[in-house]
């Protein structure tokens, strides 16, 4: 039984126990499942690029599945377990993503799909390395996103339980997957609005990161419709700054923040947040340069880092940060008057800040 006891005085410290909970009942699933059957497939790397990108990841989505139980129930350890499997599904969401995106680093480490084609290639086995990471990454994806269904079914919540976790977890599956699809179209050469950006990024990420793990933790519980209600409108909003703050730390961040390679957004000509921003609110002079960078064929990294440079003069960072404020108080305003245990709003304060305020 994990200590992760919530107070009002000690929310960091709660945090931080819950962090390592999870990463506690994550290690204990892949160890006794997932490792024994990846055996099976004679990739040896593949249990260690497992294990790499459930250890040591942020636990955001967890957390709030399990603050969404807190909401409706005490502190229970077969709710932390079962808010402890969704980071198997953020894992199949990354190693897929990565792969889209041709990105060669996660959590500071190579992606799977890069480590994959290293084994590939040291082996020197035939056919295309790079073809086969890519291809044993997204089936490693499609393993984690199975072992995540599973991990929350043995959890030990009981079935009635389930039960009203089953429709919104499908839900939150689907839109992911869709929001994905829309990304891959989502380039800066279709010069798509600021809204229609915003829309792939809360179906792709924002929601499932705040307002799908909460609401489902919410029903887990017995929560009312008022509370789960509560729940999602702070999700929205919160998700939407959350994603706005990763954007901004794409262009300006360090590895060690984001997990991955930063100006990647800007080579593969990613139309995000603050590339559509800066191209809306840049003069006419400026918008021509930056026209030019979302347009060129093939972009070079002194490219990307004079993008970089015309991005701050167009004032399209200080207007994100103005965004993602503004949804910031927002989120906090959807809880109020609903009941919600003042030490819980207290935790949900706190994950506010925790996810907007990231240093870069």
């Amino acid at each position: 039984m994990h200590s992760v006891r919530l107070t009002e005085a000690c929310t960091h410290d709660w945090r931080a126990g819950v962090r390592d909970a999870v990463g506690s009942h994550l290690s204990e699933f892949v160890t006794k499942q997932c490792l024994d059957e990846l055996a099976n497939a004679n990739v040896d790397v593949a249990g260690d690029v497992l294990a790499g990108f459930v250890d040591g990841g942020k636990y955001v989505r967890s957390t709030f599945m399990y603050l969404g139980w807190l909401c409706g129930a005490p502190e229970d350890e077969a709710a932390l377990r079962a808010s402890a499997s969704l980071e198997l599904l953020h894992a199949f969401a990354l190693m897929q993503d990565d792969v889209m995106d041709e990105s060669a680093l996660r959590r500071g480490r190579p992606s799977a799909h890069v480590a994959l084609g290293g084994w590939h290639r040291r082996r020197r086995l035939t056919g295309s390395a790079e073809r086969f990471g890519e291809s044993s990454a997204v089936l490693l994806a499609d393993l984690c996103l199975v072992w995540a269904a599973k991990m929350l079914r043995e959890s030990g919540i009981g079935a009635d339980a389930l039960a009203r976790v089953w429709p919104r977890y499908d839900d939150m599956r689907v839109e992911l997957a869709i929001g994905q699809i829309a990304d891959l179209v989502n380039d800066a050469h279709s010069f798509p609005t600021f809204d229609e950006v915003l829309d792939v990024l809360r179906r792709k990420s924002g929601n499932y990161t705040v307002r799908r793990p909460l609401e489902i933790g919410g029903a887990m519980a017995g929560c009312s419709p008022e509370v789960i209600n509560a729940l999602g409108g702070y999700g929205v909003a919160l998700g939407e700054a959350f994603q706005l703050r990763d954007d901004l730390l794409g262009i300006s961040g360090s590895p060690d923040v984001t997990g991955k390679s930063v100006g990647t957004d800007l080579v593969s000509q990613k139309a995000t947040s603050v590339v559509v921003a800066a191209h809306q609110l840049a003069d006419s002079g400026l918008r021509r340069q930056l026209a030019e960078l979302m347009t060129t064929p093939t972009l070079s990294p002194a490219d990307a880092e004079r993008w970089q440079s015309l991005i701050v003069a167009s004032g399209a960072i200080e207007w994100i940060e103005q965004l993602i404020d503004e949804r910031l108080k927002r989120a906090l305003d959807c809880l109020d008057d609903v009941g919600i245990p003042h030490a819980i709003r207290t935790a949900l304060e706190d994950m506010a800040v925790y996810c907007t305020e990231r240093a870069a």
